[in-house]
């Protein structure tokens, strides 16, 4: 059997090779605008290789993506690859008529696939007619006409005109709901996104008709209905109706179903955890013994569970919910179970062109190595958008090189930190001028400082602040302050000169209590002439003192950036 398994194997690749050809030489013919090498480049073209069917397929599929060739030929003869190929004409000029606001056409020229200098592909022309009409209709233009022409300047190149007829804009002149037995219609209306036109309601935008809008209504009215019970609920219907008047009249059909309470909550444990540790839940449960169900309920006690294992360090747990419906009533099981054992295998951070990688490492509360956590990983996520240097901060989870590992790779977005502030004025004491410099994300530390300068006719001060939001990547802030600020006043018969520097830092003590200590040190030369008061001849020498400072505060949200829970 095993020699028919190895003449198989030597078959096939002897199968392989007899179908394989040197390529000595590459002939391209047929381009114009795309120069060869280019051609090359985008087909991962090379002589001096063996090219079978399925790589001469490849060919193909890349030139075809490349969407500059209408038809493409390729074979091998002689030891010579050669490639025909036919270009799609290109666009010389889009020209869009009928449309003065500006920032429409920008929103056309972007979502259309059709571009100025690109490839002029017919097959393109519906998709396109379809996505302007569609960009009208989500503002309330659902009448929108639009017609494409097309200029044949050379064989190979077009100027292509839209031109565009949005129409007027279609009003909601009323809004029904049938078969809502439970809720107001008055109410309902309050709910929806969806606003019926009248004459003082010149603001909003919601009295235009729109498919997405109705989209909204629908989910807005399920989510609505759940929240207050109706499990069940269903929206058989949604229709806009076009009445004379040019004017829509939105109907929906809702069938409401049985409004549930919530009987019972209860927690089923593994038999690997101790019991006592979920205990706490209890009296959260009683909050909702009685109440009507709702999604939003459940998902509160889901984010109290997380928070409940977290604080006890659990690792490897999973739950889900079970709900058993009884007659008009919901008994709802909190599943708690070991889960896979998965661990932390490699972090990648991207798009970190400023920012230091150990900055945004030091945010994370998972780290490689760790027990794989979703709810770290969303508030490693949430603590790295809470730093405000960052506009946009992505992730995506991966397996890893065995089925228990998982890669993370974290992309962020930069953003401009630094801040300049300028202010002047002038009164009756003279002009004032002010100017201020931060940066928040020093030299890509992740560090703030900050430099302001005021200056009048008598005086002139300085401050300089620096702080370090997570000082040796422990957690804890840290921040310096010096300032000086020199006042001559001839006219009230002194001059002095205050030198100030400070120290402190804030840390959590504390579950959720954060303690602020901090020093500061003052030094003070004042000096007085005949004609100072006899109050400020008193004063005159030099003055040192050192103060302490201390503070509580609380912080009870579950996450520094957009918190679902806490103050």
């Amino acid at each position: 059997m095993s020699k028919y398994i190895l003449l198989l194997i030597l078959s096939f690749f002897s199968f392989s090779f007899l179908n394989a050809e040197m390529v000595k030489k590459i002939e391209i013919n047929g381009n114009s605008r795309i120069s060869k090498e280019t051609i090359k480049i985008y087909g991962n073209i090379t002589s001096g290789k063996n090219y079978t069917e399925s790589d001469l397929n490849k060919i193909l599929k890349n030139l075809y993506a490349t969407d500059f060739f209408d038809d493409i030929k390729i074979d091998i003869k002689d030891n010579t690859l050669n490639i025909t190929l036919k270009e799609y004409p290109f666009i010389n000029q889009l020209v869009i008529t009928g449309e003065k606001s500006n920032k429409y056409v920008k929103q056309i020229k972007k979502i259309i696939k059709l571009k100025e200098k690109r490839s002029f592909i017919e097959a393109y022309l519906i998709d396109d007619i379809e996505n302007i009409k569609n960009l009208y209709s989500s503002v309330g233009y659902n009448f929108t006409e639009v017609e494409v022409k097309t200029k044949k300047i050379t064989e190979n190149s077009y100027d292509l005109l839209i031109e565009i007829d949005r129409g007027e804009r279609t009003k909601i002149k009323k809004i029904n709901f049938f078969g809502n037995k439970s809720i107001s219609n008055r109410r309902l209306k309050d709910i929806i996104a969806s606003d019926e036109d009248k004459f003082w309601k010149v603001l909003t935008k919601n009295t235009n008709f729109s498919k997405n809008l109705l989209e909204l209504d629908t989910r807005l009215l399920i989510n609505y209905y759940k929240s207050s019970g109706f499990y069940d609920v269903q929206i058989n219907s949604k229709s806009a109706k076009l009445v004379d008047t040019g004017q829509v009249e939105l109907n929906f059909t809702i069938d409401e179903g049985v409004r549930y309470t919530i009987s019972k909550i209860s927690t089923n444990a593994d038999s690997v955890f101790d019991k006592k540790i979920f205990l706490p839940l209890e009296k959260i449960y009683k909050k909702y013994v009685g109440e009507y169900y709702s999604p939003f309920k459940i998902k509160r006690l889901l984010e109290d569970l997380d928070s409940l294992i977290e604080k006890n360090n659990l690792q490897f747990v999973e739950h889900n919910v079970q709900e058993i419906i009884k007659n008009d009533e919901i008994n709802i099981i909190l599943n708690i179970f070991e889960g896979e054992k998965k661990l932390v295998e490699l972090i990648n951070i991207t798009g970190n062109t400023i920012t230091n990688e150990s900055v945004i490492r030091g945010e994370l509360i998972l780290d490689e190595g760790d027990p794989y956590s979703k709810l770290n990983l969303d508030k490693s996520i949430s603590e790295l958008k809470a730093r405000s240097i960052f506009k946009n901060v992505k992730y995506e989870v991966l397996d890893g090189t065995d089925k228990n590992l998982k890669i993370i790779n974290i992309n962020v977005e930069e953003q401009p930190t630094g801040e300049i502030t300028a202010g002047a004025g002038v009164g009756t004491d003279g002009g004032l001028f002010a100017l201020g410099v931060k940066e928040n994300n020093w030299l890509g530390t992740g560090k703030s400082v900050s430099i302001d300068f005021e200056v009048d006719s008598e005086s002139l001060s300085g401050v300089v602040n620096y702080r370090d939001p997570n000082y040796d990547f422990l957690g804890n802030s840290l921040n310096y302050s010096i300032s000086s600020e020199t006042n001559d006043k001839p006219d009230q018969g002194y001059e002095n000169t205050l030198t100030a520097a400070s120290i402190g830092t804030s840390f959590e003590q504390y579950k959720d209590i954060f303690l602020s200590l901090g020093l500061s040190a003052s030094y003070d030369d004042l000096k007085t002439d005949s004609s100072a008061s006899d109050a400020l001849k008193k004063q005159e020498g030099t003055y040192s003192e050192l103060t302490g400072n201390y503070g509580l505060s609380m912080d009870t949200r579950d996450r520094p950036f957009m918190p679902t829970s806490g103050s």
